[in-house]
């Protein structure tokens, strides 16, 4: 039965000539767990509110977009908050109430459903989730995976019949990412749940998906399985295509061959791809690999910044959040600081940025005046009406003498220049973090501090992140990052270090320090450590069959 079906629709947001979504026409079959995928600003989001009423923008609309054979546009509005749930991208733009339990209730409150209804349901709910620790806890004690168990759990109190998710992951650390996705994929096996998933991090969700749609500048590009997909993109080879399938696919696809590229032999997962590996015989042709070589932690530059013995509570009488924490920071470096949702990385980073008072102990630095921070939510960089007037006010508090120059460099390198003109509200995700970016960058810090800063932002995106700190970075700027990406970290961070209990508990260069890990380590790690134990990345895979021709053949 058809859920979902779109034919040839189209929308534009006012006064906007190019359209948000061109010619879309899809259908959704009841049951079935599909991904949307595409860059930044290709339409995912504006599709996504299309669906469920309540949250419809603003704009012109052509063609059709029906729900069960009716159109969305005819649905009653209690109808469209039971039968369609959705969960924001970010938690904290989701609830609403002080408590975890008044939070859960809120919805069937709205719903007028009868208490021991709501009560059995609740019970039945939190079970589930395991929440019955949190119920009387406040929201804002929560950290983000927890947040969004709760934003998820509060949707499902309804019972719907289809669940959208908006890039649900961004904000969860590795571990909490692949629980919430594999909670999910319950929820569509055992409830025949209709989800439609919107989402970046494709290495744990693409394999569980029944269907992917990948879009490109508002149109569908690709719709199919994710082996038909992966065996369409395989065929044209663009890198920036490839970038959306799981790594172990991408060393399939890329690895020449004289066999052709089969269907069912495509690998998608971990555990497929040990066995593509083993089958071709591509480990035995490999000269042994010693273990990553020992490394000391500590660069040798300047350190240019100190934690020493570092103690943060929010409150009196609160549980520490930074305990007796030392951390050094060295000039020019890249340290990417991981660790669990919780753990206490945005509180280090503000602490190191001088914004929080540690109770105790000290943070030294020479720095006074040139640090600067990028904070999770970007919004909260935003006071203008346009990203211009935003940028050029920040140019003037700066005193940049030639602020139309560096403002236009700046869009360049972020590729925001059709963004200039726009309300910061109304940017994607990704948009909104460059844009804040730029805003930091404009004020020329020589320590930069970025809380996740690949959030929101699809692979192109990504590598023009990466591009961009690389060259800060030659120019002589070290920069500090807090980041759930482990992919971006291993590839692209000089150091990592990562945050447990309130102290750093290990830090080392990333090829031994996620090479040791089990969780918080790359999908091409997990699939190749068992030969090439220090190979994290695509990129160092393929260089080992360049050095060994005899792989390739």
């Amino acid at each position: 039965m058809e859920m979902i079906k779109a034919e040839s629709f189209s929308f534009w947001y006012p006064d906007e000539v190019q359209p948000a979504l061109e010619e879309v026409s899809f259908h959704v079959n009841e049951g079935e767990f599909v991904v949307i995928c595409g860059a930044s600003g290709c339409g995912k989001t504006t599709l996504l509110r299309h669906l469920k009423p309540g949250i419809t923008p603003v704009g012109t609309r052509s063609g059709s977009l029906h729900y069960s054979g009716v159109p969305f546009d005819s649905l009653s509005a209690r109808l469209g908050a039971e039968q369609i749930g959705i969960v924001f991208q970010n938690p904290e733009n989701q609830i609403v109430m002080d408590t975890v339990w008044h939070e859960l209730a809120f919805s069937m409150e709205n719903m007028g459903c009868e208490l021991t209804v709501m009560r059995k349901r609740l019970a039945e709910m939190a079970h589930f989730f395991g929440l019955e620790p949190l119920l009387y806890k406040s929201v804002h004690e929560l950290s983000g995976g927890q947040k969004q168990l709760i934003n998820l759990a509060s949707v499902l109190l309804l019972q719907p019949k289809v669940l959208l998710l908006d890039e649900p992951t961004s904000q969860l650390d590795p571990v909490a990412a692949r629980e919430f996705v594999q909670l999910v994929h319950r929820l569509n096996q055992e409830m025949s749940m209709t989800v439609i998933m919107s989402e970046h991090r494709l290495e744990d969700v693409m394999p569980l998906a029944d269907r992917v749609i990948v879009m490109e500048q508002g149109r569908v590009k690709y719709n199919g399985s994710p082996k038909e997909i992966a065996r369409q993109i395989g065929v044209e080879l663009r890198s920036e295509e490839l970038d959306y399938l799981p790594s172990v696919t991408q060393l399939y696809l890329s690895l020449p061959t004289e066999e052709p590229r089969s269907l069912e032999r495509i690998p998608l997962t971990v555990r497929e791809g040990k066995q593509w590996l083993t089958q071709s015989g591509w480990p035995a042709r490999l000269k042994p690999c010693a273990e990553p070589a020992k490394q000391s932690q500590y660069p040798d530059s300047e350190i240019i910044l100190t934690c020493r013995e570092v103690t943060y509570q929010y409150e009196k009488g609160a549980p520490e959040v930074l305990k007796k924490l030392s951390l050094a920071v060295f000039e020019q470096e890249c340290l990417a600081i991981v660790g669990g949702n919780g753990a206490g990385k945005s509180t280090l980073l503000q602490v190191m940025a001088g914004l929080l008072e540690p109770q105790r102990g000290k943070v030294m630095s020479k720095l006074k005046g040139k640090i600067g921070y990028l904070a999770q939510n970007p919004l909260v960089y935003f006071n203008s009406d346009t990203v211009e007037e935003e940028l050029r006010q920040i140019a003037r508090y700066a005193g940049l003498q030639e602020p139309d120059a560096e403002i236009n460099s700046l869009l360049r390198t972020l590729q925001l220049e059709e963004t200039l003109l726009k309300h910061p509200h109304d940017l994607s995700g990704g948009q909104q973090q460059k844009a804040a970016l730029a805003g930091v960058l404009l004020q020329r810090p020589v320590l930069l501090i970025l809380d996740e800063p690949t959030k929101g932002l699809d692979p192109a995106a990504k590598k023009q992140m990466a591009a961009l700190l690389r060259k800060l970075r030659e120019a002589g700027m070290t920069i500090v990052m807090v980041t759930h990406d482990v992919e971006f970290a291993a590839c692209h961070a000089t150091r990592c270090a990562m945050l447990f209990d309130g102290a750093i508990t290990a830090a080392g260069a990333p090829s031994l320090f996620f090479s040791e890990n089990y969780f918080y380590t790359t999908a091409m790690n997990r699939t190749l450590r068992e030969w090439l134990p220090g190979v994290l990345t695509l990129e160092e895979a393929l260089q080992q069959c360049k050095e060994h021709p005899a792989c390739s053949s």
